[in-house]
Formats: C-alpha cells, sequence, structure tokens
C-alpha cells in the first residue's frame, strides 16, 4: 500500500495547539486515536507541503480539477 492506494476509512482530523507550545494534529478513525505533536518549524513545514500537494493535485491553480 502507498500513498495513493485508495482506502475506504472515515478519519477525523484536529489540529491544534498544546499547552506545551506545540501544534498537534490529532487522528481519530476506527476506535484508535494517534496525537502527533510537532514544532511550530515543524509544522509550518508540514503545512507547505500540504499546500504544494494541493497545488500539484489542483493542477498549480490551487484548485482541484474536476
Amino acid at each position: 500500500m502507498g500513498i495513493d492506494t485508495e482506502r475506504d476509512i472515515e478519519a477525523n482530523l484536529q489540529i491544534g495547539p498544546t499547552d506545551a507550545g506545540m501544534v498537534r494534529l490529532f487522528v481519530e478513525a476506527q476506535g484508535i486515536e494517534i496525537p502527533m505533536d510537532f514544532t511550530p518549524d515543524e509544522a509550518a513545514e508540514i503545512a507547505e507541503e500540504i499546500m504544494a500537494a494541493a497545488r500539484r493535485a489542483g493542477g498549480g491553480t490551487g484548485k482541484n480539477k474536476r
């Protein structure tokens, strides 16, 4: 399985700051909870990667192709 493999799984993603000054990505799916904490700099890098992937997926316009 890879990033391009489709799966029929629903998950909830929450993102927010922690009281320890970290940024938490919290994934919950099928009774599993995965908290992932990142420094603000790491979180900014992740955000840049997400934006770059969104641009590539949308053909560079920032909008998804339909």
